[in-house]
């Protein structure tokens, strides 16, 4: 089993930074994918990026590109989020997940753990 909590949500101002952690507990983080999700009022949940085991692989959705980066620190059982240059189309609550095997997927049914969100505000 593993355990995943997500801080570092909040409001801001459009055009602004934030920094998502997920700390994971429970096994050993060190040999999984971890993925960034989010869920806006009235949709779907939206791959956001997705970081291989040993952090060289990554994957981001195109709407974010340039703008977010997903990394890990596999000593502390951490994976981050840094957003950057925020719109308010990214106001949504931010998810992360752990899939306990190979490969960095984008689907979110690919994944096997999911942490409890936070919620991200980006105001015009």
């Amino acid at each position: 089993q593993v355990q995943l909590v997500e801080s570092g949500g909040g409001l801001v101002q459009a055009g602004e930074s934030l920094r998502l952690s997920c700390a994971a507990s429970g096994r050993t983080f060190s040999r999984y994918t971890m993925g960034w999700f989010r869920q806006a009022p009235g949709k779907e949940r939206e791959f956001v990026a997705t970081i291989s085991w040993s952090g060289g692989s990554t994957a981001y959705v195109d709407s974010v590109k340039g703008r977010f980066t997903i990394s890990r620190d596999n000593a502390m059982n951490t994976v981050y989020l840094q957003m950057r240059s925020l719109k308010p189309e990214d106001t949504a609550v931010y998810y992360c997940a752990v899939r306990v095997a190979a490969g960095i997927p984008v689907a979110a049914a690919l994944y096997d753990y999911w942490g409890q969100g936070t919620q991200v505000t980006v105001s015009s």
